[in-house]
């Protein structure tokens, strides 16, 4: 591996120095968890007793300390695509546990919500406080001390950040996240997109879009575009929680099956050396996500959960350090909605296995201390099964330079997510699927306050023209911050028309947001009086990636904020209210638990 960047080695040093107060606290903590916190032996027999009553085969082996026990955290369901595969997982695990001297029980489910089923509806809106249910129910689950390793199965949106922040809270023991894999390929993403545009246009009738929509979202496993599903499973990688290789391989495979056993030998191992969680992530482990990110243009919502994450491990990380990672780390990967290919073809190409290499031959990442292996090198590796068993192959090649390139050859210089400020606050473009000529807007400003309303003044014609599309009221305490993905197809086809269209909002933009300038996750939210309540129609918005200016011209000063929209209500939003409430910034993780948290401690 080559010397570190003295830009990656910089932004490092300054999340450390900055870092101190919280990670000391945290460590502290930690330490005190490991030494006289709740695990088996402080059990009373009756605790102990209710904790292996219903074990089984086990059951002997836990109640006499035989070996480490495995806790199982899982976000399985059988109605999305991605969890569905985890229905096996336990019972094949506790058979794998026994084969390393250990034992395994499921300690406790979390939910696990699809912003692919709820985009553009109510349930929406409770989509990023999942994260913080899923990280307080991953607690619930292990505050019963029965185990001396982790296990996680998730892998969507909210699911992986959520585990990961509640496991950390654990984070004396050890833990890996076990992925279930991305579906193989079906309809292609760019003609599932040209559906979905047409029908925007009145062009393709419903029947249609749905026929699309199910040829590409087709089978057990991850949708395969590139948003922030795929994008956990890279920064797992990046820092060392995977099994080396295991984001990418499909579900029902052997090779898939042969990983997570290896997952389930490898946490017996760390459980038995009493590794820790808290040690693996660290400041480098979360700068390796933030460099895993900019180079594969990775999903914009991890601008929002990867501050999340690290404020779990008593870290400080905010947009300015995202920021000067994307200049000093190119883009190095296509993949769709950044390129043509989808994950499988990523994978095919080298995937993780080859950005690792480069990133590491280029001095752009960390060898840090991983969970996965021994040794940071072996994500520089891909899995192979064969009937010799569970071999890894070294990838140093990319074999499709048209999705995936060597950090001397890359697409663009930078990550492709800038940092805008101005007078209408700071907010995230992420540039990697954007063409250059379309990172600077401007024009007049079109507001509204939902994405329907969007959606039917382009119907009505009212935006056939240059627009900067303002939508606010959307960020974590007006509504809990909704992706507004419904958007896309609207805003994709006004560019189409030739005009000059971006989108400015204090609300989240999907992890697979493509070709339309956006501004998105604009801080502090307008809800509270943020700089885009004071907007009105016709105000000149600038919306600039090369200089990173977010503005208007317009005297801001001078009026009084809009008035918000009534709190939202029904399908459960309502149970949310104290999360709203109390949410903090989209830079800090948009989070009223790590907020709560923070006082507390």
């Amino acid at each position: 591996m080559a010397t570190l960047d003295p830009r990656i080695a910089a932004v490092t040093d300054r999340i450390i120095e900055k870092s101190k107060k919280g990670r000391a606290a945290y460590l502290k903590l930690m330490d005190e968890e490991g030494e006289r916190g709740i695990d088996r032996s402080r059990l009373s027999c009756g605790n102990f007793a209710h904790g292996f009553a219903a074990s089984g085969d086990d059951k002997k082996a836990i109640r006499t300390f035989a070996g480490p026990n495995i806790g199982i955290v899982t976000a399985y369901n059988d109605m999305l695509s991605a969890h569905a595969p985890y229905y096996r997982y336990p019972e094949q695990m506790k058979v794998w546990a026994r084969e390393a001297g250990a034992t395994a029980q499921v300690a406790g489910g979390v939910p696990a919500m699809c912003d692919g089923v709820t985009q553009g509806q109510p349930g929406m809106d409770l989509s990023l406080f999942s994260r913080d249910n899923i990280a307080m129910a991953t607690a619930v689950a292990l505050s019963h001390g029965m185990f001396e390793g982790l296990a996680l199965l998730g892998i969507c949106d909210k699911i992986v950040p959520g585990l990961l922040i509640g496991a950390l809270r654990f984070g004396h023991l050890p833990a890996l996240l076990v992925p279930a894999g991305p579906m193989p390929s079906g309809l292609a993403n760019k003609e599932k997109q040209r559906v979905r545009q047409l029908y925007a246009e009145g062009k393709a009738t419903k029947e249609e879009l749905l026929a699309a929509e199910s040829a590409s979202y087709h089978g057990q496993g991850t949708c395969t575009f590139y948003g922030t599903a795929n994008s956990n499973q890279m920064m797992m990688e990046m820092m060392g929680l995977h099994i080396p290789g295991a984001a990418f391989a499909n579900p029902g495979t052997k090779l898939r099956q042969e990983l997570t056993r290896a997952a389930v030998h490898r946490v017996a191992d760390l459980a038995t050396k009493r590794a820790r969680l808290c040690d693996t992530v660290d400041e480098r482990a979360i700068v390796n996500a933030a460099v895993g990110l900019m180079a594969t243009g990775g999903s914009t919502n991890h601008m929002i959960h990867l501050p999340a994450i690290a404020r779990a491990a008593g870290i400080t990380f905010d947009w300015q350090d995202l920021a000067e990672i994307s200049h000093a780390v190119p883009l190095i990967a296509r993949v769709y909605p950044n390129g043509s290919g989808d994950t499988n073809d990523f994978h095919a190409a080298g995937g993780m296995a080859f950005v690792t290499y480069t990133l590491r031959e280029a001095g752009l990442l960390h060898d840090h201390r991983s969970a996965g292996s021994d040794d940071f090198a072996a994500y520089a590796t891909n899995p192979v099964e064969d009937d010799s068993g569970l071999r890894w192959e070294a990838v140093r090649e990319s074999s499709n330079d048209t999705m995936l390139k060597p950090v001397s050859d890359p697409f663009q210089p930078d990550g492709g997510m800038r940092l805008l400020a101005g007078n209408l606050g700071r907010a995230c473009f992420k540039t990697s699927a954007v063409d250059r000529e379309r990172w600077t807007i401007e024009a007049p400003c079109r507001i509204f306050s939902d994405q329907k309303a969007v959606v039917d003044a382009f119907e009505a014609g009212e935006l056939d023209r240059d627009t900067v599309v303002v939508v606010r009221f959307q960020g974590p305490r007006a509504n809990g911050m909704p992706e507004l993905h419904k958007l896309t197809p609207p805003l994709g086809v006004l560019q189409d028309r030739g005009h000059r269209i971006a989108l400015v909002t204090d609300g989240r933009m999907s992890g697979a947001s493509g070709k339309v300038p956006a501004a998105i996750h604009c801080s502090p939210e307008a809800l509270g009086g943020g700089p885009l309540a004071f907007l009105r129609d016709g105000d000149v918005v600038k919306v600039c990636a090369e200089t990173g200016e977010l503005s208007s011209k317009a005297d801001l000063s001078a009026r009084e904020a809009a008035e918000a929209p009534p709190p939202p209500v029904g399908t459960g939003r309502e149970l949310f209210a104290l999360f709203r409430l109390h949410a903090d910034e989209a830079e800090k993780g948009g989070s009223a638990m790590l907020a709560a948290m923070e006082q507390a401690l």
